[in-house]
């Protein structure tokens, strides 16, 4: 099988310390240490089989030094969304489970689904993808270390508890001056946070998390974007049933932190998705139902003004009504 390009795909399986890599168009499978050598040994046997893209699955950041270096020797090094993966095999009908079996998922997975939208690598925004989950898994931490402090519980656990939150929103401090230090010194983030930040209702925080999350802004369909943050309608008929439609898949944690900030554009602070929600609730929407719909306009105007360049203008979006987005495949 080739890729889009006309190369080679190779699929890798990441582990702690080792890879497997399988090369479909070849039956060539090997495995590889997680240390320098094994990555030059990697890349040369990559080139042995004129490899162009290499495509290995999100494994807790063990995958990042093996893109660094396939990057480094001209190899298109992609990362994709385990889940996808793993609901392709079972799709397939693959119900066993290992490294070498994974890595042949994925090099078929890679040739099966080649209009996905590729991003270039961009180690600006990795780096503050790093720091802005970290961010949030101090928010994560500060909430249960809170849900905690509710129940009854000893005076020098209170006192801990204490202790701990204090550090935690110091820390938080920290990581936010970071992540506007690191958006103002890359100009393409930070051209990207103008842009939503110019959104009322939108502030520095919902600005950096879609920066770091959804670089696909401004690259595809609005109908794309709504389902890559996970706020598009699905349907669910069969025969003459009419099943309610949902939202399903999508970016969990940046679709969290948006509904947030739609939150506060569709009852407070921006006039045009106010009115937008006020309509739907008129119509008798429920308030969720009002308010999902408010994110789809919301990020399908987000996507259209980054694809222009332009900042907000309310006139242009005051009497618009948002195209239904139809279900989507591309869920991320």
């Amino acid at each position: 099988m080739m890729a889009q390009n006309g190369g080679v795909v190779v699929g890798i399986d990441v582990a702690k310390d080792k890879v497997d890599a399988c090369i479909r168009a070849v039956s060539q499978r090997q495995t590889f240490p997680s240390t320098a050598e094994g990555r030059r040994g990697l890349i040369r046997w990559l080139r042995k089989y004129k490899v162009a893209k290499a495509v290995m699955e999100a494994s807790g950041g063990y995958e990042r030094e093996w893109a660094k270096a396939l990057r480094q020797a001209d190899i298109e090094a992609r990362i994709v969304d385990p889940k996808r993966v793993r609901d392709f095999a079972r799709s397939a009908g693959q119900l066993a489970k290992n490294d070498a079996i994974d890595a042949e998922m994925i090099a078929w997975f890679a040739e099966t689904f080649t209009d996905a939208p590729d991003q270039a690598h961009d180690t600006a925004r990795e780096n503050l993808v790093q720091v802005v989950k970290a961010r949030q898994s101090l928010l994560d931490l500060q909430t249960s270390l809170k849900n905690r402090g509710e129940h009854a519980a000893p005076k020098i656990v209170q006192q801990m508890q204490a202790r701990l939150l204090k550090q935690i929103a110091d820390e938080v401090a920290k990581l936010e001056v970071a992540i506007a230090a690191m958006i103002k010194a890359a100009p393409h983030l930070a051209e990207l946070a103008e842009i939503i930040e110019s959104v009322p209702g939108l502030g520095k925080i919902t600005s950096a998390g879609l920066v770091a999350a959804m670089p696909e802004l401004g690259q595809v369909s609005n109908r794309i974007a709504a389902a890559l943050l996970g706020a598009a309608p699905y349907d669910d008929d069969s025969g003459k049933r009419r099943g309610d439609r949902h939202v399903k898949g999508g970016r969990r944690k940046v679709r969290n932190l948006f509904y947030m900030a739609c939150l506060g554009a569709a009852t407070r602070h921006n006039p045009v998705i106010m009115a937008f929600y006020d309509r739907l609730i008129a119509k008798g929407k429920e308030p969720k139902v009002a308010l999902t719909a408010c994110m789809r306009k919301l990020i399908g105007i987000l996507n259209t003004m980054i694809a222009r360049r332009q900042k907000w203008d309310a006139r242009r979006y005051e009497l618009s009504e948002p195209a239904r987005p139809q279900p989507s495949a591309c869920t991320a």
